[in-house]
């Protein structure tokens, strides 16, 4: 008997990254969203199991580099072929979005989800009813871009952070704010001010919004990528649209889609939802730890490991080797067949630094 989808929208999940923070599991090969970490399980296939059965298959588009398009069909044989957006260069999520979005607006006015594929949700249930909610106040107020904020547990430097204004109204139990602006990867005082305030969010990237709207942001704040893009959206589905992406996207500009667009977005065009959906953006080590410990000082392993006394440690091994660890304290260990990665909790902002230096020399390079 089929099941019966609830929501009438189409979802993006984007998973184009390479994920050099969680090096050696993540290479430019086989990026950390395909790599099975929790319960047996990639990110990008948690993802897909928190849209299903609410969204139809035909409804979830997977956006990537199309270097990992033969990756992400094998892995996830149910999303038609058509719906694999690959995209030739990486050009940073302005391009990518950008990209997407046009397509999105040539296959009609249904709302869109955007997601990310490396990304754990530890409350499903409330994750599927903000995305359900989301998606209903979209087809009310087609005008708007909804923001989903998610509750910080520290003043994060990495993230986007979101600024609430005054309640917009109630909405199927949610309240729905007024937006106040957006700033991406404050330093670490606005960061700390921004975790006191209890008017700033964390921004995980979930939007919903019409593809229109999108493009009209583009159009007036990236005016060059948004004409590039409409000749992308206007050869899509056409025989020659390979040979124009080839020619088109590589010269798009390198940019970040919240310094593009959202930074400049209009107040009045933006509306922030708030939860907590026990989010983690799983970009470290570190942070896959602190998702998964059940307490500050539990070690987190994978495979065959044994630690005595070691406390608040990572050990993954992904060989059939046995890793016992003695002593340890805020360590990750990581071992895969050609690589074996010891680093301090306090050093896990050099992992991606240590990937770009053995990039650079053809002794090492074949590790990245």
């Amino acid at each position: 008997m089929a099941i019966n989808t609830t929501i009438k929208a189409r979802a993006v999940i984007f998973a184009g990254g390479i994920g050099t923070r969680m090096w050696p599991v993540s290479r430019t090969t086989y990026p950390k969203q395909f790599e099975k970490i929790i319960n047996n399980k990639s990110t990008i296939e948690l993802t897909i199991d928190h849209l299903r059965p609410e969204f139809a298959w035909e409804d979830i588009y997977i956006s990537t580099n199309i270097l990992y398009v033969d990756i992400i069909r094998r892995q996830l044989p149910k999303i038609p072929q058509a719906n694999i957006i690959g995209e030739p260069a990486r050009r940073d999520v302005a391009p990518a979005v950008g990209y997407s979005m046009a397509i999105m607006e040539r296959l009609g006015a249904e709302p869109v989800v955007i997601l990310w594929s490396d990304h754990i949700r530890n409350k499903p249930q409330v994750f599927k009813k903000i995305i359900k909610t989301g998606v209903e106040f979209i087809n009310k107020n087609p005008e708007k871009f909804l923001f989903v904020g998610q509750k910080p547990r520290f003043a994060n430097q990495n993230l986007g952070w979101i600024e609430i204004g005054k309640t917009r109204e109630i909405f199927k139990g949610f309240k729905i704010y007024n937006f106040n602006g957006l700033v991406y990867q404050p330093d670490k005082d606005l960061a700390e001010k921004f975790y006191k305030s209890k008017r700033h969010f964390w921004n995980p990237g979930y939007w919903v919004v019409k593809p229109s709207l999108v493009m009209q942001q583009y159009k007036k704040f990236a005016p060059d990528m948004f004409k590039k893009l409409l000749e992308l959206a206007d050869s899509y589905g056409l025989k020659d649209h390979k040979k124009t992406l080839n020619e088109i996207y590589p010269s798009l500009e390198k940019i970040s889609f919240d310094k593009a667009i959202l930074e400049k977005l209009e107040f009045k065009k933006g509306a922030v939802m708030v939860a907590d959906m026990g989010w983690s953006d799983v970009g470290t080590w570190q942070a896959l730890k602190e998702t998964l410990q059940k307490n500050p000082e539990e070690n987190v392993c994978y495979g065959k490991t044994y630690s005595l006394k070691t406390i608040n440690s990572l050990v993954y091994n992904y060989t059939p080797k046995l890793i016992a660890t003695v002593g340890l304290k805020d360590t990750a260990v990581v071992v895969t067949s050609d690589v074996i990665l010891v680093c301090n909790e306090n050093c896990m902002s050099e992992i991606k630094t240590l990937v770009e230096i053995l990039g650079k020399n053809n002794k090492y390079k074949k590790y990245t």
